[in-house]
């Protein structure tokens, strides 16, 4: 499952996202411009490993 952000980088891999550690729980972020990206979408992202 791909996710476009909206930076216009897509974003497919556990390795495209940066984890940020919050209060509670962390956040995820696009690495090309560091904006956030939905819990929805960085759950299914952040288990995705290129072959």
């Amino acid at each position: 499952m791909a996710y476009t952000c909206q930076c216009g980088a897509t974003l497919r891999y556990k390795q495209d996202l940066v984890k940020e550690q919050g209060e509670v729980y962390p956040t995820w972020k696009c690495r090309a411009c560091l904006s956030e990206v939905p819990g929805v979408h960085a759950e299914r992202i952040k288990h995705e490993h290129p072959s």
